[in-house]
């Protein structure tokens, strides 16, 4: 007997715009944990990266309140912060309605 063949789906493949990567990207690397703790980061333009998109982001990375930029001259941007003050840090405002309590056993 044989077995009955399942047609597989083509799978779609997602495509992002050149902005959606290059913001992905420039995220990912300030999001790194290294970069967390040294409260800096280097990003370097890649060639794929488009002049229209690349300008993009930096726009809105130099409108970023308490962010410092230095253009390097291999045209790649490092970006520096300070650590938040504890009264800057966003705190979680838990409802205790919503709090479930943990079981007896």
């Amino acid at each position: 007997m044989g077995k009955a063949k399942r047609q597989q789906k083509p799978a779609v493949r997602q495509v992002i715009s050149g902005m959606e990567r290059l913001g992905l990207r420039v995220s990912s690397m300030i999001n790194h944990p290294t970069a967390q703790h040294q409260r800096w980061v280097t990003i370097h333009r890649l060639d794929t990266d488009g002049d229209q998109e690349w300008e993009e982001v930096m726009g809105l990375l130099s409108e970023t309140d308490d962010l410092e930029m230095t253009f390097n001259d291999d045209e790649s941007v490092t970006l520096r912060w300070e650590a938040r003050s504890d009264e800057d840090r966003v705190l979680e405002v838990v409802d205790l309605d919503d709090v479930v309590e943990p079981a007896p056993f």
